[in-house]
């Protein structure tokens, strides 16, 4: 395979949006990678192997990276022509910066570049991006699927997408099963009581005999999971179900701290930090006690919030925030948490003016264009299985808003304020402003 022949040095790929950039923009080609280039050249073009005199269509460039991705991976070479003459590229640093905008912009899922600038001893300059294929299938823009056969791409066929499709259903991190959980770790009246609400549909209760915990959180619910002795509940299974003081033993990193700081940043003075622990449920009634103990929360807009004249008094008064859109923000940072990573914790500020929700979301693959997305109701869902019931009126909570776009405008009409949406270094952010 071209690409495996080409990379001469190990790489790996950067963990944040803002290290990436850097690492795109700043790594030196490898000076030892010539003669492996050159030889490629002189191979032509065949299925792993892409050359361009220039970068001069991002549609049809768009298109040459999906092939490359959905059918192994690759290397496109920029600065050779037909006759596989090296000419070079007048710029190789926009092209580099080009590519760079159409891996994360003009594919879905957007793709991780490795580029190299290289100058060869006449003087010319050539640019190779190195396609990798971690998360195929992709797709341009305009929803088309490639693959490459030969030294050509097409459309993927049905057949061929079907195939791409199917391999591309990895094993969801909800679905890992938790080490060391056993089902003594469901609490199994929280778990009974949401089946009991399909009575009549999917649950009938004459037929649950013995109340058969495992077979239901197993074959109902898909949320459990056999070792071959017994049977291990899920990641998801767990956090929806699960003992609050064994969700907090079996998975320490699903604790939210909540903190109260004396300002409106980070750097005011903290009045009470608190690290919360529990199934989701319990999370998220414990996380609504917190922020109630310091802000008021209303289905309307109070008429006092219209006086201005308490912004002379020495303490600041209690803001208040629309109830369904607090309560919405919070489900939504419980429900679409990054659970791969380990290490950055979910947090909620309150701070005098605005209330923060700080998730775990890998920056990586999460682009400009699907956090415009995320605002029109298009989910953009890490856990699916973990959302669909903890948004389900069955689990308990009692939820008056449902979706993003209905949080955003109600949050502004609340409080005359648009809420912020930020992601980056593997964070996502959510503030909204109360009156």
């Amino acid at each position: 395979m071209a690409r495996r022949r080409f990379r001469s040095n190990q790489r790996h790929e950067p963990i944040t949006e803002r290290s990436f950039q850097e690492y795109i923009l700043s790594t030196p080609a490898p000076q030892t990678s010539r003669t492996e280039l050159l030889r490629l050249i002189r191979g032509g073009e065949d299925t792993f192997l892409e050359l361009k005199v220039k970068l001069s269509n991002a549609e049809k460039i768009s298109q040459e990276i999906v092939a490359l991705a959905n059918t192994g991976g690759g290397v496109i070479i920029f600065g050779v022509n037909d006759q596989l003459r090296v000419e070079g590229v007048d710029d190789p640093e926009r092209v580099q910066e080009e590519l760079v905008r159409i891996c994360r912009e003009e594919i879905q899922p957007p793709v991780v570049p490795f580029i190299d600038r290289i100058a060869l001893d006449n003087g010319r300059r050539i640019v190779a991006l190195d396609v990798d294929t971690k998360r195929r299938p992709y797709r341009t823009r305009d929803g088309r699927f490639y693959i490459r056969i030969g030294s050509d791409k097409r459309e993927a066929s049905r057949e061929e997408l079907s195939a791409l499709l199917d391999e591309a259903r990895p094993l969801g991190h909800e679905n890992i099963p938790v080490p060391g959980a056993s089902l003594s770790a469901i609490d199994e009246a929280h778990l009974w009581s949401y089946l009991r609400e399909f009575e009549g549909g999917a649950f009938e209760e004459a037929t649950a005999i013995g109340y058969p915990t495992g077979e239901v959180l197993e074959r109902n619910l898909l949320m459990a999971t056999t070792d071959g002795q017994e049977i291990v509940p899920t990641i998801a299974g767990l956090l929806l179900f699960g003992h609050d003081e064994r969700v907090a033993d079996l998975l320490g990193r699903a604790a939210v701290t909540a903190t109260r700081f004396s300002g409106d940043s980070l750097q005011a003075p903290i009045v009470e930090r608190v690290k919360l622990s529990g199934c989701l449920l319990t999370l998220h009634e414990s996380l609504v006690r917190f922020i109630v103990r310091y802000a008021d929360l209303r289905d309307v807009r109070p008429k006092a919030s219209l006086d201005n004249g308490r912004e002379e008094s020495p303490v600041p008064a209690r803001a208040n925030y629309h109830r369904g859109a607090v309560l919405e923000a919070l489900v939504n940072m419980l429900a679409h948490r990054d659970l791969a990573l380990r290490d950055l914790p979910t947090r909620v500020h309150i701070f005098d003016h605005s209330l923060e929700f700080v998730n775990a979301r890998r920056s990586t693959g999460f682009s400009p264009i699907a956090q415009k997305a995320i605002r029109y109701g298009l989910p953009q869902r890490l856990n699916p299985q973990l959302a669909a019931v903890l948004t389900n009126p069955a689990y308990g909570l009692n939820l008056t808003m449902h979706g993003l776009p209905a949080l955003l405008r109600e949050t502004r009409n609340f409080s005359g304020r648009r809420a912020e949406i930020v992601a980056f270094n593997d964070e996502f952010r959510l503030r909204i402003y109360g009156a």
